[in-house]
């Protein structure tokens, strides 16, 4: 499993509770789980969701993302993902997990032609959106227009109870 979870400013409301969850999928899914942030620049957190505590390891993802609440640039930044770790395996057979509100600042053509690609190789890649479940949300923004024609579940992502169906789907069989 991959997470990619958006640390940029419009999904800071978000973004400690997607870090935790990604603690508890690491912590979980141990060697098999690979977990980055996506803002303007891409991060391996892997390393740092290792902790056994849960501050700890929020502690050492802090002081390893340098663009917290920055932009987004989606497209760019998935582009690298598969281009180091993404095509060599972390995402060939997996399931792939993006928790963002689609909002991009780059080219969303590019995250378009990025999310075809992620598609190609993953077994499954699940967006987890917090506004999804706002009460009259489309998915209207240039960047999930792109990227919702490759998502195979697009999810809500904005409450403990959205991240419980979250785990329990991507836990549970057919995932």
């Amino acid at each position: 499993m991959v997470l990619l979870v958006d640390v940029s400013g419009s999904m800071s409301p978000y973004a400690d509770a997607l870090l935790r969850f990604a603690h508890a999928a690491q912590r979980s899914g141990g060697r098999t789980t690979e977990v980055f942030s996506v803002g303007t620049r891409l991060t391996r957190l892997t390393r740092e969701l290792r902790h056994r505590d849960a501050d700890t390891a929020m502690t050492a993802v802090s002081a390893a993302i340098p663009d917290w609440s920055g932009g987004t640039r989606l497209g760019e930044e998935l582009k690298e993902f598969l281009d180091r770790y993404g095509q060599r395996g972390a995402a060939r057979g997996a399931i792939v997990v993006i928790a963002s509100d689609g909002w991009e600042r780059g080219d969303a053509g590019l995250l378009g032609e990025q999310m075809a690609r992620l598609h190609r190789l993953a077994h499954r890649v699940v967006w987890a959106n917090p506004h999804k479940a706002r009460p009259g949300y489309e998915p209207l923004t240039a960047g999930m227009a792109a990227a919702l024609p490759h998502i195979d579940d697009f999810v809500a992502g904005h409450s403990l109870g959205d991240l419980e169906k979250l785990a329990l789907m991507i836990g549970g069989s057919g995932a």
